[in-house]
């Protein structure tokens, strides 16, 4: 970055922390044969079906912000592996419902724990999780998260000039 350049931007900053985290959890989940898109599935099955849910992929992709289609992807690499079950919804036959196996909430069990720990160690300079700076940057990530996306402009390119909105404008490449 040049002397006169202003710094980094919030969204840039946001980009690359996510991208740490991912990288991050992608190797703390390694030994347990999982990636974090698939921990991402295995953790919120374990969550609802604590609750007594069986979702449907579609409310799992409402639920985790992924794509239907790929966690469709996601589950079907999660059932070769024995982890997760795939079955017709009975209300609805297009519905495909998910479930973990025994195996599955094992090893969600086991890959909670990890990503505790990781989030414990990674939230450290904030004063752990359960700090007063963990919850404020919590409560500002929730409302950034709030915010609806705006349909693209027929004519967009998906490039911007706005260094706010544009990882590339600091030199980066998404």
């Amino acid at each position: 970055m040049s002397k006169g350049s202003p710094g980094p931007t919030a969204g840039f900053l946001v980009w690359r922390l996510a991208n740490k985290w991912r990288v991050a959890v992608d190797r703390a989940l390694a030994p347990l044969g999982l990636t974090h898109a698939q921990y991402v599935l295995v953790a919120s099955l374990y969550g609802m079906g604590r609750s007594g849910e069986r979702p449907s992929q579609r409310r799992l992709a409402d639920h985790t912000g992924l794509e239907a289609l790929y966690v469709s992807k996601l589950a079907r690499a999660l059932e070769s592996a024995g982890l997760v079950e795939r079955t017709r919804d009975p209300r609805d036959p297009r519905a495909v419902q998910l479930a973990l196996t025994e195996e599955g909430r094992t090893v969600a069990r086991r890959a909670v724990d990890v990503v505790r720990d990781l989030l414990e160690q990674l939230l450290e300079p904030l004063g752990g999780r359960e700090s007063a700076r963990t919850r404020a940057f919590t409560d500002e990530l929730t409302t950034l998260l709030g915010v609806p996306l705006s349909p693209p402009a027929p004519e967009s390119t998906g490039a911007t000039d706005d260094p706010t909105t544009d990882p590339t404008a600091q030199g980066a490449t998404p």
